[in-house]
């Protein structure tokens, strides 16, 4: 029983890893919506200013493209601004143990004692874990960070990356497969299927009311679609 209480049942994720996955996931989705929403925009104005399927092609590659450029540039960038502070905020935590290990040690009996624990038991927890593996405890404790799990820029870039994309194809595919009348409503259609689910997906990781969710999804994607043909109807009409 002691050793299973220690250990955890086996095959159980444990908390921080589970949270690093519901991110990952959360991001996912999140990159998916939005190459659906980007990329309907824009094919659904071309389409509403010409039916050149080439043209309306063309315009949507470059937009999948660039956004999924876009998306993963920027998802490098932040999470590298993230990693680096994170390491400062390590690298620090490493010069106070060394050169102050038992102020360090009191630090972290306070902050368990502040969790309720007795100070007597907080002290023996505190010394307990710093003997272990100083760094790890106080970093977890103090900071909030597990330093075998910091997160990796490229990761990050690479899968908003791909997320985006399978997001974008969706509309792309749809505005350009189907006859010139039925492009716009199958292209519709298919992005409130799309938004449909990733309203839903993204409810669930959060425990919130799908129905909400799903119908802000869809909603913005609906008047993004609207106004884009709008315009795109307006310019094709004044260039005519």
């Amino acid at each position: 029983m002691a050793e299973l209480g220690t250990r955890g049942h086996a095959g159980e994720a444990h908390h921080s890893s589970l949270g690093e996955r519901l991110n990952w996931l959360r991001a996912g989705v999140l990159g998916a919506n939005d190459g659906i929403v980007s990329v309907a925009g824009l094919v659904v104005g071309v389409a509403g200013a010409t039916a050149d399927r080439t043209a309306i092609l063309i315009a949507g590659v470059a937009s999948l493209v660039a956004g999924a450029l876009s998306m993963a540039g920027g998802e490098y960038v932040s999470v590298s601004t993230q990693r680096d502070t994170e390491q400062a905020a390590l690298n620090l935590e490493r010069y106070e143990l060394e050169t102050m290990p038992e102020a360090e040690e009191r630090e972290l009996a306070e902050i368990y004692e502040g969790k309720g624990l007795t100070p007597e038991l907080a002290a023996e927890v505190a010394h307990e874990l710093t003997e272990y593996d100083a760094l790890e405890a106080h970093a977890e404790a103090e900071l909030g960070i597990d330093p075998d799990e910091l997160t990796s820029p490229w990761h990050a870039a690479w899968a908003s990356l791909l997320a985006f994309t399978c997001g974008g194809l969706l509309p792309l595919v749809a505005i350009t497969v189907p006859p010139v009348a039925w492009r716009v409503w199958a292209c519709a259609t298919a992005v409130a299927v799309g938004l449909v689910a990733t309203g839903w997906l993204s409810a669930r990781l959060g425990n919130a009311a799908p129905r909400r969710a799903i119908v802000r999804n869809v909603g913005v994607g609906m008047l993004t679609m609207v106004v884009t043909y709008a315009i795109g109807v307006l310019f094709g009409v004044a260039t005519g």
